[in-house]
């Protein structure tokens, strides 16, 4: 299972083919994840909502700074530079070295697509300026 407890819109809508995390380094292409809306921390009685199956194309690790503004669009911010997702997505994700400077951070970069036919859950609609 794979969280998008932040990007389930990006991700529901087709504008998210792209991830970046701070683990998953032994991931492989071809495997395929239940992408979930949450997976951890979920309260007593809360139960895992999948959302769709997805497929890994191609992983690799790399600097957070390496991000450019295509990617930025394939994580599914297009209005983000690439500044402004990094700051993005060191304030809602847990990431080892944050004393190290941002060249120095080592992320997964995942490139993966949504397997045809295998949504689970209703689409939403993606307000603008909502993040």
């Amino acid at each position: 299972m794979m969280s998008f407890a932040l990007t389930e819109p990006q991700l529901m809508d087709g504008s998210k083919t792209v991830t970046r995390r701070t683990g998953w380094q032994n991931l492989k292409p071809g495997t395929r994840l239940l992408a979930v809306r949450k997976a951890m921390g979920l309260k007593a009685g809360e139960k895992v909502q999948p959302l769709c199956e997805i497929e890994v194309i191609s992983v690799r690790r790399q600097a957070l700074c390496c991000i450019d503004a295509e990617d930025c669009a394939r994580e599914g911010f297009p209005h983000l530079s690439p500044e402004q997702f990094i700051a993005f997505f060191t304030s809602k994700v847990k990431t080892p070295g944050m004393g190290m400077r941002l060249h120095e951070i080592a992320v997964t970069r995942i490139e993966f697509r949504k397997v045809p036919g295998t949504d689970t859950a209703p689409h939403q609609v993606r307000l603008d300026g909502v993040v």
